[in-house]
């Protein structure tokens, strides 16, 4: 339907009409001059085409009038109303890009992948499954970085996610910083809605922040983090006796990610195969949404311009038409 959002700028339309009667004239003064008969008639075919034409004039200026004021009044067209989701969290994603995620104990399709592979996978199927939430992501290596930040659009965050490759951030591990920068990206949003998810493969080294100092911080704040330890504990490696079973995650500091979940009211996870991952994402997508007042909106749509755009041709007619009278 149509609405105007300053409907009571139609007060201001007998205003041209309240000036013209409030003030007076200017006085014309001139000379008269006397023509002969025939030419008498000669002028009324011009007075009578003259009077036409300022009518047309007046005519077109109240027009103009009403068409500015119409456009001031800022008419819209209210759309149906379109519900709002009435349950959701901030949900922030902090993924390892460092050296260690090249490390191929992982399997798609039968197929030997990086653990970096796995996480996107398996991370991309999580992120399109959190219908009401706002998702962010961040990147860390070295450093974290924020690729992207808290939006509904979850396609874009997994495009972002599919793009991000090992080494891009750095080669070491950055642990407090990534919760740290996750903690100031989710604290203008509800407390009971913060919640961060930790993948990494290894142990915190590097940084400017403690992971437990962080997670002592996002716990006051009231951030929730769970956190994901990647990697198999076991993999076989061909050497010159046969086949040797080695330890590929030897670094991955269980003890850290367990205490900095603990502090928060967190839980950690261990994924040591895709459908362990896939599990502990599954058991992730049941947490408990906040409920939050239903909304609804309306999409409006402007079309002031109309009416402006009929004011300024109506406008520039009324004018041509005076000069076209001599007025």
């Amino acid at each position: 339907m149509y609405e105007f959002s300053w409907w009571w700028m139609f007060f201001l339309l007998p205003l041209p009409w309240l000036v013209r009667w409030l003030l007076k004239p200017a006085e014309q003064s001139g000379v008269a001059l006397r023509v002969p008969f025939l030419q008498d008639f000669l002028q009324q075919g011009v007075v009578k085409g003259q009077s036409l034409l300022t009518r047309l004039a007046l005519l077109c200026a109240a027009l103009a009038w009403i068409g500015l004021l119409t456009a001031v009044a800022r008419p819209v067209w209210v759309g149906d109303a379109v519900a709002l989701p009435a349950a959701g969290r901030d949900l922030m994603l902090a993924v390892d890009l460092s050296g260690s995620m090249q490390e191929q104990d992982f399997r798609i399709n039968q197929q030997v992948v990086d653990r970096l592979a796995a996480t996107k996978l398996v991370a991309s199927e999580f992120i399109s499954q959190r219908t009401g939430d706002r998702v962010g992501l961040v990147l860390f290596g070295d450093q974290a970085y924020l690729q992207a930040p808290l939006t509904f659009d979850r396609e874009t965050v997994r495009t972002l996610l599919g793009e991000s490759a090992i080494g891009l951030a750095g080669e070491r591990t950055a642990i407090g910083d990534a919760i740290g920068l996750a903690l100031k990206r989710l604290q203008d949003s509800p407390e009971k809605n913060r919640v961060l998810i930790l993948m990494t493969d290894g142990a915190n080294t590097a940084g400017s922040v403690s992971p437990l100092e962080a997670a002592e911080m996002a716990a006051t704040a009231g951030l929730k983090i769970y956190t994901v330890g990647i990697g198999s504990e076991s993999q076989s490696t061909r050497n010159v006796l046969g086949f040797n079973l080695v330890n590929p995650n030897a670094e991955l500091d269980e003890r850290l990610l367990r205490a900095v979940a603990d502090k928060t009211g967190g839980r950690y996870f261990r994924a040591r195969d895709t459908e362990e991952f896939q599990r502990i994402y599954a058991e992730l997508d049941r947490l408990e949404p906040v409920e939050v007042e239903a909304g609804e909106w309306r999409p409006q749509q402007e079309l002031f311009r109309w009416p402006l755009l009929a004011a300024l041709g109506l406008g520039l007619g009324a004018f041509l038409l005076r000069l076209e009278a001599g007025l």
